[in-house]
């Protein structure tokens, strides 16, 4: 770096091709994730409206339901790293024929976690909710263990398009699919139409009804689409590879875990809330869909970096991998400033807009203060994670996880928050110590894997 030019200057002529090449290929992500996280913003905005209730039972069943959306999203990602490298070889046919075992991979682990999911709805009574909650949670959660079976497909074929840096594609499907499920919710919540005034169960239907509409319309734009005709022949009539659908697990199955491990933190603090009452459940909830907006945010800048280095893996070009992961974090960091410094402002305005419970809304208040402290920390584990599962290092990620969410964060949360009774706030603590500590260890492993590659 020559003396005259100022550090800012340097690295932004450092970095300006990573920078655009990520928001190229992240924007339609970040666009397509954030129009998942309006789906939730207005589902919870219209169940609060309906009922505090059912604003609290869709919390319970939404939180147990991250954990196996985002748990199954998770496997679909081991496809990530084998199709970027295909891809960044030019290999075409293999990619195409990765799909395919990926369909076959993914089927296998969406019936394994219906099957998991069945067995909680059968003891939902046990896990220590608001009696008065049942009635309402029961009915949803079936209405949610068969939307999975379709986001599962569906997850799989955003995945691959994705991963050849056709990211568009699952960006107007999200955007439309979502738009139908507001629209549905509107009308099947507080029946409207002429049709039934169904709450909380209209919002499931309508969820499961776009979901059905998601998966139709990609496989559609796979079949006709002309972007996808290099990918079609294997697709539909290649051969089956059992070497390729084992990489695929022994990626998928490691990635799944670490997601989910992350998730079921957020869904275990959600179990804990219950344990205060339905204005600390839904108070969590509310805090959840805001914070949600960030997460998906860094993710979707967080799955370009995995597409960007899984591409440079392929071509063993070890600097502009190290090159990605650095520009990625940049680009977390800074929408992390703009959407904290948002919420921070709005802060107590944020609970009126889904509920009339001053009690409720008070205590998103005092929720901030915790996601303010993990944002940085949420950040780079979401950075440097993906960066991990682009050079295909997934297994350490497991331990990691194990270590950072239930040995560090949960035990945390329980203790500020039962023994020191700090109430919903201490429980929320989980967040700050577990992602913090998950985002050093990621970074730590990433710079020791780059030094031996």
């Amino acid at each position: 770096m020559s003396v005259s030019m100022p550090y800012f200057q340097y690295t932004l002529s450092k970095f300006s091709i990573h920078y655009k090449a990520l928001f190229r290929l992240g924007f339609p992500i970040v666009i397509g994730q954030i129009g998942m996280i309006l789906l939730g913003f207005f589902d919870t905005l219209m169940i609060g409206h309906h009922t505090t209730a059912e604003l609290a039972a869709a919390s319970f069943v939404n939180n147990v339901f991250n954990f196996a959306i985002i748990f199954s999203m998770g496997f679909s990602y081991g496809l990530t790293p084998i199709v970027g490298e295909y891809f960044g070889k030019g290999q075409y046919n293999k990619a195409g024929q990765a799909f395919k075992e990926s369909l076959r991979a993914n089927s296998i682990m969406t019936i394994i976690v219906v099957a998991v999911m069945c067995s909680i709805y059968f003891n939902i009574d046990r896990l220590g909710q608001p009696k008065e909650l049942l009635p309402l949670i029961r009915p949803y959660y079936i209405l949610m263990i068969i939307a999975l079976v379709f986001k599962n497909l569906f997850a799989t074929f955003k995945q691959f398009a994705d991963s050849i840096t056709e990211t568009k594609f699952g960006m107007w499907i999200l955007i439309g699919s979502n738009l139908m499920n507001i629209i549905g919710n509107y009308i099947l919540i507080y029946g409207k139409l002429g049709l039934p005034e169904w709450g909380l169960f209209g919002a499931g239907v309508s969820t499961l009804s776009s979901n059905i509409v998601m998966l139709i319309a990609f496989i559609w734009i796979i079949y006709r689409n002309k972007k996808f005709i290099p990918y079609r022949n294997a697709i539909f009539h290649g051969s089956w590879s059992m070497k390729l659908f084992r990489r695929l697990n022994s990626l998928g199955w490691p990635i799944a875990f670490q997601l989910g491990m992350e998730t079921l933190s957020f869904s275990l603090s959600a179990m804990m809330a219950g344990w205060l009452g339905t204005a600390a459940l839904a108070s969590h909830q509310v805090m959840c869909t805001i914070s949600t907006v960030n997460f998906m945010i860094f993710y979707g800048i967080g799955s370009a970096v995995s597409i960007r280095i899984s591409n440079f893996a392929g071509q063993h070009d070890l600097v502009n991998i190290r090159r990605t992961s650095t520009a990625g974090f940049h680009l977390i960091l800074l929408s992390g400033i703009f959407m904290s410094l948002f919420i921070f402002l709005f802060r107590y305005q944020i609970g009126g807009w889904f509920t009339d419970n001053k009690e409720v809304s008070l205590m998103v208040v005092s929720l901030v203060i915790p996601f303010l402290f993990y944002q940085f920390g949420d950040g780079l584990q979401i950075n440097f994670a993906n960066a991990l599962r682009g050079i295909s290092d997934v297994k350490i990620m497991m331990v990691i996880a194990f270590i950072a969410y239930f040995i560090i964060g949960l035990p945390a949360g329980y203790f500020f928050g039962f023994v020191l009774k700090w109430g919903i706030v201490g429980i929320w603590m989980t967040f700050p110590f577990g992602l913090t500590s998950a985002g050093i260890m990621y970074w730590l492993r990433f710079r020791h894997k780059l030094k031996v590659l």
